[in-house]
């Protein structure tokens, strides 16, 4: 594969940082919150082999991408952040948007606002429904912010460590959030969108996906692994989009969205779907 080519992507104050890889029809990858540009497809390199020009960019305050400053990290600010990136970087082609939790929740937001931008959403783990979280749920968050600013990677670690699941588990969830944490530029950003995000709703309630006519897999996560993304939050998105798909893992296993490889041929092949390549402009699969 060739090198991927790093960019730049202006919106007012701030700056975005991203790379793209490969040639074809456009793929924006969107990643969760406290991950970064890699934590989607987790490096796999089957989507560009499969023909597509994988776009993939660091959200506001995470990885290299410049801090929110005055402007928050609410889904309004970060789905504008994206409709910037397909501004400047999808050359003006519908693409497949691809996200992750938070990545999900803003594709959705922007799809609800310009559907016609959108071919197809691959939409990783949800977490909401809408409904504002709890005064409890928000303080769960506030906690995992603080340990972040007060001990660091270590502390958020300890405030984040799950005693119910498996100790297998366990390790590879530490190991795998102190390597995406490693990655970021601005720890003290981090935690603000820790504290911002969750008071944002990327849409008042599920009703509203009823009215998403677009091409959508739903790529749904076993809470005995991954209880933060609930599996029944990411069936009752599927079963409200009008052109919803499901797939997950079997029980037991690691979790689809950890598998890279995995989870990009899922994506290469809804992206050869009919309904999907008419969308793109594709005449047939891989072309």
């Amino acid at each position: 594969m060739p090198t991927p080519a790093q960019f730049e992507v202006r919106r007012g104050d701030l700056t975005l940082r991203g790379e793209e890889v490969g040639e074809g029809s456009p793929i924006v990858l969107v990643h969760g919150l406290t991950a970064t540009r890699r934590y989607v497809v987790h490096g796999s390199n089957a989507l560009p082999r499969r023909g597509y020009r994988v776009i993939s960019y660091d959200a506001r305050g995470h990885g290299e991408s410049d801090p929110a400053g005055g402007s928050g990290y609410g889904y309004p600010e970060l789905a504008d952040d994206l409709a910037t990136v397909l501004d400047e970087r999808a050359n003006g082609e519908r693409a497949i948007l691809g996200g992750h939790s938070m990545g999900a929740h803003t594709i959705a937001a922007l799809a609800l606002a310009q559907p016609e931008r959108v071919a197809a959403m691959v939409l990783i783990g949800p977490a909401t429904t809408g409904v504002p979280l709890e005064p409890e749920a928000l303080a769960g968050w506030d906690r995992l912010a603080e340990a972040l600013e007060r001990d660091g990677i270590e502390g958020f670690l300890r405030a984040n460590e799950n005693p119910a699941l498996e100790p297998r588990w366990r390790e590879t969830v530490a190991r795998i959030t102190r390597e995406r944490l490693a990655r970021h530029r601005h720890l003290d950003a981090v935690a603000h969108a820790l504290r911002e995000v969750p008071r944002s709703t990327p849409f008042d309630g599920l009703d509203e996906l009823e009215f998403l006519d677009v091409p959508a897999l739903v790529v749904a996560s076993h809470d005995e692994v991954d209880p933060g993304h609930p599996y029944p939050v990411a069936e009752a998105w599927a079963g409200r989009l009008q052109q919803g798909r499901l797939v997950s893992e079997p029980k037991g296993d690691s979790p689809l969205a950890w598998q890279g490889g995995r989870l990009s041929r899922e994506i290469a092949g809804f992206g050869d779907e009919p309904r999907v390549r008419e969308r793109l402009g594709r005449a047939s699969a891989g072309a």
